[in-house]
């Protein structure tokens, strides 16, 4: 259970070596496309290309040649899918999804969030994270192709980033403010 041979020890170092930097060779030769992460099919991806370096390294049933055309072929139709879907739109619109407003000018949009699965809670977060303390110093937040969130600001918003004390608070109608 913890050692089995130094056969299998070495196994892994020679092979993990040479896969890893054959990979990063395809990766290079491919160009930066090949990681992006700008639609769901980037992401399977490259989540595959890590699952078959794993399997690669650990499985004695995975030949490195094996394992080394496994990565050229996900590469390859990684290209030839993002080549097709710049020339002909029609491949476009099946790999690539639109983004969602998910909400504008301060106001979720509930039938929007329905649709792309996402809660208030989860907008708050992201609104958070990018510190916006009142949801009316926001113009729209969009759910991207690749599943994160981009907030864009409003221009005349003031560039406070703390709710008011209580008191102030009560006097005017910011009842759209973030928990704090």
């Amino acid at each position: 259970m913890f050692f089995d041979s130094w056969h299998d020890l070495a196994r892994v170092l020679i092979v993990g070596a040479a896969a890893y930097g054959a990979l990063v060779l395809m990766l290079c030769l491919s160009g930066p496309r090949t990681l992006s992460k700008l639609n769901a099919f980037d992401l399977v991806v490259t989540v595959a290309l890590g699952s078959t370096l794993a399997t690669v390294l650990l499985s004695k049933d995975v030949s490195l040649a094996e394992g080394l055309l496994a990565f050229a072929v996900l590469i390859g139709l990684q290209f030839l899918v993002t080549w097709t879907s710049v020339r002909w739109p029609a491949v476009n619109t099946v790999v690539k999804s639109e983004p969602v407003m998910v909400m504008r000018q301060g106001r979720f949009l509930p039938q929007a969030m329905r649709r792309a699965r996402v809660m208030e809670e989860e907008v708050r977060s992201v609104l958070r994270d990018q510190g916006v303390a009142r949801l009316g110093m926001v113009e729209a937040v969009v759910l991207e192709t690749d599943g994160s969130m981009s907030v864009i600001r409003r221009q005349d918003a003031p560039p406070e980033t703390l709710p008011r004390p209580r008191k102030e608070r009560h006097d005017s109608a910011e009842a759209a403010d973030l928990p704090t």
